[in-house]
């Protein structure tokens, strides 16, 4: 489970830890978990806390009574979990829930002094939002440790399932394509005159493709439609082009570009810039960024740090200042010697905040400044690019979905089993 995910459920567990800690004095003990108290108090906090932060979305409630005994069985389940953690040896040290807590901090745009106020506001402690941090790293990495002994994926496991989706690549309605299309428009029932000017022009724009012009380019001078982002079309599957289009581009590679197809709109050249199977691509998006990073601290706070990037940002789009040379004079990290410079990356590389900004992003622009676990931000996209995956990043691709496919109902059987190793007794408050 990611921090950023459960960190709100998590602000609703310390108000009921909170709850607790403050509760009155004829507070009863509802369960045992191996001779560790849940309180009536905490079980009563927990469930009005749910209550209060259900959504308009979220349908009609349960009977109190079933809706009370969901929320104890799910205490009971952490409780187990987290005893289980310490008995077999896991441990958080300091500086995890330090970087756990800044994480939450940067993910929800405050620094660690906001937050903690915000904490001190619905009543919980620096303290008690620290121990509740160990708790769930704790049963992260607890659950993390034991699906790991749990799913093993076999080569030939992998092998065979490349194997069938492979096979279920030769059928088109499995794909989805990206197409970039150049079109040259033709009148209609064309003159012979005027078939062989398109014609012209159609052969004019090969010569040029295999000169080096771009097809991008091309397309911006020639098109007669879809200029606007290159020519694509965008990922569709393929009943959703005309069979013309999928005909045409069936049994092209990623990047290739297909010869002239005639329609009666006109003459048409379709590069394939990204093909889908079952939803996955044989290609991988890279980006060549480069970035400017501040590092908020005693003597610069986050808000400082956000205010001196928008206008360093200010200046570069006005020209008075170029990006490479601000991050060389600024910038707090590695890259500064090379500008700013981040290298080509793929997907995963970058801390989830950076690389949603990223992939938004169009060639050339310059995001506002973004805040993330590592300080404030100033990205500049300057390239993007597909790249064919490698046969072994292919192989790990399908071993993780594999292991994906198996992780719930593995995560269902394990929790059964940690569940009823626990001894749990549920008291009657009579």
């Amino acid at each position: 489970m990611k921090l950023h995910v459960w960190f709100f459920s998590l602000l609703l567990a310390l108000s009921a830890a909170a709850h607790a800690q403050t509760a009155p004095s004829n507070d009863y003990i509802i369960a045992l978990v191996n001779s560790e108290p849940i309180t009536n108090a905490e079980l009563e906090s927990q469930t009005r806390q749910l209550i209060e932060s259900r959504g308009p979305q979220s349908g009609a409630l349960p009977p109190a009574a079933e809706l009370r005994a969901a929320v104890l069985e799910r205490l009971i389940v952490e409780r187990a979990q987290l005893q289980m953690a310490r008995e077999t040896g896991v441990r958080i040290d300091p500086a995890q829930i330090d970087q756990a807590e800044a994480n939450i901090a940067a993910q929800n745009q405050l620094d660690l002094v906001q937050l903690r106020a915000n904490l001190e506001k619905r009543g919980t402690t620096q303290a008690a939002f620290r121990q509740q941090l160990r708790d769930q790293l704790l049963i992260n990495r607890l659950q993390e440790r034991e699906l790991e002994t749990r799913i093993k994926i076999s080569d030939a496991e992998v092998e065979a399932s490349l194997a069938a989706r492979k096979e279920a690549a030769k059928d088109p309605q499995n794909q989805e394509i990206n197409l970039g299309h150049l079109f040259l428009a033709l009148p209609e029932n064309p003159s012979s005159a005027a078939l062989a000017q398109a014609q012209q022009q159609a052969q004019k724009i090969l010569d040029r493709l295999k000169t080096g012009d771009s097809f991008e380019s091309l397309v911006q001078e020639f098109s007669a439609a879809e200029r606007n982002n290159a020519g694509q079309l965008g990922l569709r599957s393929a009943d959703r082009y005309p069979p013309l289009f999928v005909n045409a581009s069936q049994a092209l590679a990623v990047g290739a570009v297909s010869q002239w197809v005639r329609s009666d709109a006109g003459l048409h050249l379709l590069k394939v810039l990204e093909r889908r199977v079952n939803g996955l691509s044989d290609t991988q998006v890279q980006h060549h960024a480069r970035h400017i990073l501040l590092r908020p601290d005693a003597s610069l706070t986050q808000q400082q740090a956000i205010q001196q990037l928008a206008a360093v940002r200010a200046r570069i789009l006005s020209g008075a200042a170029s990006f490479e040379a601000q991050a060389r004079a600024m910038s707090q990290d590695g890259s500064a010697a090379q500008g700013g410079d981040l290298g080509w990356a793929a997907l995963g590389l970058f801390v989830p905040e950076f690389e949603q900004v990223l992939m938004r992003l169009r060639e050339k622009e310059i995001a506002e400044p973004l805040v993330s676990r590592f300080g404030v931000h100033l990205i500049e996209l300057l390239e993007r690019r597909n790249v064919d995956l490698t046969p072994a990043q292919m192989r790990e691709r399908e071993r993780n979905l594999l292991r994906a496919k198996r992780a719930d109902e593995t995560f269902e059987a394990w929790i059964r089993d940690v569940r009823g190793r626990a001894f749990v007794e549920i008291r009657d408050p009579n």
